[in-house]
């Protein structure tokens, strides 16, 4: 198994990082929930890791057994990378309201997945045909506005619903929306990620 194959790297544009960099970031998200449970765990060392700084929005999301347990995130960044990934460990595993939180057992069998996001870039679309038209499975993740209500699906969720009229309508839902809603309100962006994890267990 090569190291892409391992962490699964996926290119995001104008931004790279490296192996061990990816793993500094997935020690720091186990870390922090280690911490909540109350589990002696390496600790992350970030002293000097000037890029963890800066500001990043990221999506944090847990397996077991390939089945998802959590996943929480933000769609723009809003404070250091460091924060966004300690935050949105801790909330994934305790605090996504489809999950009990995680427990003391499932931690080692528990699989941590990031999403590092990209600005968002607002589409604009005539209708339904035309938005459908835009999307680039398995390249983009799409977020859907209408008035309060919002939802997103980052690009993996491709893998599960690959094709696009499918994709649009489980993220209608998603949103507390009918599957066949169309408004002329309805706001739509898009954006891309680096997707990395660890091997599954």
């Amino acid at each position: 198994m090569t190291e892409t194959e391992w962490w699964g790297m996926e290119p995001m544009p104008s931004i790279e990082y490296t192996q061990a960099q990816k793993k500094l970031m997935l020690t720091l998200a186990r870390a922090a929930i280690a911490d909540k449970l109350d589990i002696a765990h390496p600790p992350a060392d970030i002293s000097g890791q000037e890029w963890l700084q800066h500001k990043a929005a990221s999506f944090v999301t847990l397996k077991i057994n390939g089945e998802l347990r959590g996943c929480i995130g933000m769609l723009e960044a809003q404070r250091s990378l460091a924060q966004d990934l300690r935050s949105n460990s801790v909330n994934a595993a305790f605090h996504d309201a489809r999950f009990v939180p995680l427990s003391l057992g499932e931690f080692h069998q528990v699989q941590i997945q990031i999403s590092l996001l990209t600005p968002a870039r607002p589409l604009s679309v005539t209708d339904e045909a035309d938005l459908l038209g835009q999307l680039r499975p398995n390249v983009d993740g799409l977020v859907l506005q209408e008035g309060s209500a919002r939802a997103t699906f980052l690009p993996q969720v491709w893998k599960q619903l690959p094709d696009a009229k499918e994709f649009l309508y489980h993220l209608k839902r998603k949103a507390g929306l009918a599957g066949d809603y169309w408004s002329d309100t309805m706001s739509f962006s898009v954006y891309q990620v680096i997707h990395f994890g660890e091997p599954a267990k």
